[in-house]
Parts: C-alpha cells; structure tokens; sequence
C-alpha cells in the first residue's frame, strides 16, 4: 500500500509513533518518502509556516488561533489568538534525522499543559542537545510540575500534509486528516481492548506510558469552496 493512502487500520499504525506521544523517535534510519514532503525547520520561510501550521484546523478555528513558527533558538510566537487555541508544526527525529512535520492545533487546555512541552523540545534541539537528552528533560518536567497533565480536551490535526514517524515500521509518510483526544496515562484496557494493535479505532498512542498519550480519531477535513486542498485565507 502506498504511503499516500490509507485505510483505517493503516492510519492507526502509522499514529503509533513516538513523533506524536513523546517526541522521540527510534534510531533506526527513516526511508524516503513516497511523494515529495519538505520538512520544516527553523530556516523555513516563515510564511510558509503559518501556511502549513493554519492548515491544522477548519479556518474557523485557525482564523482565531494564536501561531508558533520555529526560528533559531526554537519556537517564536507569530501571532496572538482570541480563541484559546495554538497553531504550530510539531517535530521528530531519529537520531538527527528529522523524521516528521505535522500541522497541530492544540485546544486551550492543550495549549496550557501538553504543548508548553512541545516548545521545550525544540529550545532543547535549538542548543544542540540530544534525542535521548530531550526524552529526558521532558520526563522530569512532568515530574517536578514544569509541565502539566492535560484535562479533558482535543488538538486539530486536520492538515493534508501530517507527514509522521512510524517506529514499528521504521517508516515515515502521510496521515490523513484526524483529531487526537487527550488521554494521560490510559492503557488498551482503558479503552476495552486487551493490548495496543493497528486495528484499534480510535487509535490510542503511547499506551500507559506518560502524560501524552492520545486517543486518535479519523476526520474528513471540510473542503474551501469546494476545494479538496489546504485553502485558507487568514
């Protein structure tokens, strides 16, 4: 099957990545793309950026929401919002090989707790320290409160271009639009299934393992005018 194209059970595999529950990623060497994907870094254009970081969430929703883009010493705010709600292209990597780019929207109670965590990752990466360096400040800032545990709450994840990390394939590639529900420390059980497979639906990430465990849910994204693209007008 090609990367391009997935069914539910493909989706759900791909979504197992650490690159969405952790932010690190196994050190096996990622494979090439099935189609073109430019990765985002902190030299990208910043409009491009907010492009690809907008195409997170139905322009309602993005039209009011407050934007990260990466620079040199990580994540800069580019715009205020009014509505609660974060933009921003989350990252991972193996090893030092950027591995995924997705588009995320975090609601207001992700844009207070999980993504707090987000920006830390990359000021970690902009001064140079290691994924295994990351992994672990990032588990000790849950630990001693630096970040908190998301409540009840959603991020948009709703971008024809989520180009993720899949560890247990070794594989990058492109997700279709979906939604991820907060769901800390909750186990297969927890959802009424005996373990963690591709065929779960929703998906749950990072079962039992920490405060970034998310539940994934499938979305058709609404086309703009009748557009089947990422169209929006901000």
């Amino acid at each position: 099957m090609k990367l391009t194209r997935w069914k539910t059970s493909s989706l759900a595999g791909m979504l197992s990545v650490a690159a969405l529950s952790s932010g690190a990623a196994a050190q096996d060497k990622p494979q090439e793309p099935a189609r073109d994907v430019h990765l985002i870094n902190g030299s990208s254009p910043r409009g491009r950026q907010i492009e690809l970081a907008l195409s997170a969430a139905p322009i309602e929703v993005s039209s009011k929401a407050a934007v990260y883009v990466l620079g040199p010493k990580g994540y800069e705010k580019a715009r205020d919002g009014t509505n609660g709600f974060t933009c921003l292209i989350e990252r991972s990597f193996s090893g030092t090989t950027q591995t995924s780019s997705a588009p995320a929207c975090f609601d207001a109670v992700g844009s207070r707790s999980i993504m707090v965590a987000y920006l830390r990752r990359e000021e970690l990466r902009a001064e140079g320290k290691s994924e295994a360096e990351i992994k672990d400040d990032i588990a000790k800032g849950y630990e001693d409160g630096r970040f908190k545990v998301p409540g009840p709450g959603f991020l948009y994840m709703m971008s024809n271009e989520n180009y993720v990390y899949d560890s247990e394939s070794k594989k990058s590639g492109f997700v279709p639009p979906h939604l991820m529900f907060y769901a800390p420390y909750k186990t297969a059980k927890d959802v009424g299934y005996e373990s963690v497979s591709p065929i779960m639906v929703p998906y749950l990430t990072g079962s039992g393992v920490g405060p970034e465990s998310l539940l994934v849910v499938a979305a058709d994204k609404p086309s703009q005018d009748g557009s089947s693209g990422d169209s929006h007008k901000h």
